[in-house]
């Protein structure tokens, strides 16, 4: 089944909505953009750690100082790091934070770079997301997917235990595409379920869980 992260919450009525709907994964941004929050605001937003939720910060260009004093401060179950890291500080900020590192790939093409494996080393998961100049997520600009099958199923070869998350572009009605063509463990939407920025819309919330979980049922 491929899991699903609801990204970019800004209202506690959303993330409450994203759980109850099927949604494994709740993420916050602090990295900028329209749906920044503060430390405080993503705590109330992503509630308490609990379980059958797992609650996924979004980081830019903090320090990893910053980063590691963020994740404690949340309690954080993963770190997505976005913004320019080194192998040895994504290491580092795992071990003294407590929690998984999920690594972004930020993809202009149909392959992948060639740090792909190193990056998918460090904590063995790996986002692939669409390049957008000047964003760092959100904007809606899907990834190649068939262009990139066959560098996922190479990379998957090397690391048989990849956990591999698929954002960009994803919505309801092509996430079932993404499915069949990448196999991704977890999907991370954003956009594709917002009625305004930061805003979910909880119908598209709904459909994009239950077609996400149907697909991945599908293509077994």
């Amino acid at each position: 089944m491929a899991d699903v992260k609801i990204c970019g919450l800004t209202r506690a009525e959303d993330a409450r909505h994203a759980e109850r709907s099927g949604a494994l994964f709740l993420g916050a941004i602090l990295a900028g953009g329209p749906r920044h929050l503060a430390v405080p605001d993503a705590r109330q937003v992503l509630g308490a750690p609990r379980h059958g939720v797992r609650r996924v910060a979004v980081v830019g260009d903090q320090s990893a100082e910053e980063v590691i004093v963020l994740a404690r401060e949340l309690a954080l179950d993963a770190v997505q790091l976005h913004g320019w890291r080194t192998p040895d500080e994504a290491v580092r900020i795992a071990r003294a934070a407590g929690c998984e590192v999920w690594p972004v790939l930020r993809i202009t093409g149909a392959t992948l770079p060639v740090d792909a494996v190193m990056w998918a080393g460090v904590s063995g998961t790996l986002v692939l997301d669409a390049f957008v100049e000047g964003q760092l997520g959100g904007t809606g600009v899907a990834l190649d997917w068939s262009g990139l099958a066959r560098s996922v199923a190479a990379l998957r070869t090397e690391l048989p235990a990849l956990r591999l998350v698929l954002a960009g572009g994803l919505r309801p009605e092509n996430v079932a595409e993404a499915v069949r063509l990448l196999a991704p463990q977890v999907v991370d939407v954003s956009s594709g379920v917002e009625s305004a920025p930061g805003v979910k819309d909880p119908e598209r919330v709904q459909q994009f869980v239950q077609a996400a979980h149907r697909a991945a049922e599908t293509s077994r």
